[in-house]
């Protein structure tokens, strides 16, 4: 039985430039699918898996993100004399418990394998995972949740997979594949951001991961890739063939919230969700479409 899965990491330290002037005072995983910051989205997912250690790579100007995962004695006793108990759970639910949450900052942006590279002092020697929240996915059961329960079957390291149309591999690290049940495919190689005519599949990896601790010997070299950042691509290739290594491709629909139109089509996708508000919005969509 491979060691347990309990701690997260979240690479929030981006400027999130796509977005200004919004992001300009407020960080971008601060931002609202309809009620809950997507960054809360994302803790949801980890929780749902499992998760008890919570770990933010952050950067200047993220304190939002802090002051939001924190209790907020004031708020809560307002809303509590108010006798807004509705209000007074949602609030509630987004704190995470003392000693549970840990802050680390990325002082310079080097790149996601560096971010990552930065949580290695609270991650120890425990397999992790990585949640992107830029990658919203709205699944039955939570995208971290299915691999999680891969995870216990193959061990080792098990990335979240999309097929993608060969024109956009070059936006993405891509599987070279041995073999494939159309549910995990065992993966012999990893290529990030290839040309379309020199990529091996068109399975793309989005942004969750389980990852064995010696992910952080390589990422320890800081050696520069693609863009000339350090890669977490290529550390993780590093480990194929000293460890197993698959990629699953989980049930549920991906939303890549680092777009504009990306961030619209989850927060609708996430309102027809909702039983509260399912009927209007499909109401006010049919008005303007």
């Amino acid at each position: 039985m491979p060691k347990p899965v309990r701690k997260v990491v979240f690479p929030v330290a981006g400027l999130g430039t796509r977005f200004l002037p919004a992001t300009k005072a407020i960080p971008k995983e601060m931002l609202p699918i309809v009620d809950r910051p997507l960054l809360q989205h994302a803790v949801e997912e980890a929780r749902a898996a499992g998760i008890e250690d919570f770990v933010f790579v952050t950067g200047r100007s993220k304190r939002a993100i802090e002051d939001h995962f924190d209790a907020d004695t004031e708020l809560n006793r307002t809303l509590e004399e108010r006798g807004k108990a509705d209000a007074l759970d949602v609030v509630r639910h987004s704190e995470i418990a003392p000693g549970r949450c840990f802050y680390t900052r990325q002082q310079v942006p080097l790149g996601l394998g560096h971010a990552v590279w930065c949580a290695r002092a609270v991650i120890g020697d425990e397999p992790f995972a990585i949640v992107l929240p830029d990658d919203f996915v709205q699944a039955d059961k939570p995208c971290l949740q299915q691999m999680v329960e891969a995870y216990e079957q193959v061990g080792g390291n098990v990335v979240a997979v999309v097929d993608v149309p060969r024109e956009h591999t070059s936006r993405y690290g891509i599987l070279d594949v041995e073999k494939d049940d159309g549910r995990l495919a065992t993966v012999r190689g990893l290529v990030e951001k290839p040309k379309p005519a020199e990529a091996p599949s068109t399975l793309s990896v989005i942004g969750r991961y389980i990852l064995q601790p010696e992910v952080f010997d390589h990422l320890e070299k800081q050696q520069l890739g693609a863009g000339n950042e350090i890669q977490l691509t290529d550390a993780m290739a590093k480990l194929i063939g000293t460890q197993p290594f698959h990629g699953l491709r989980f049930e549920g629909n991906r939303y890549d919230c680092g777009d504009k139109v990306g961030f619209i089509e989850a927060t609708i996708a996430h309102a027809l969700k909702r039983p509260d508000m399912a009927d209007k919005v499909r109401e006010m969509l049919h008005k303007y479409c």
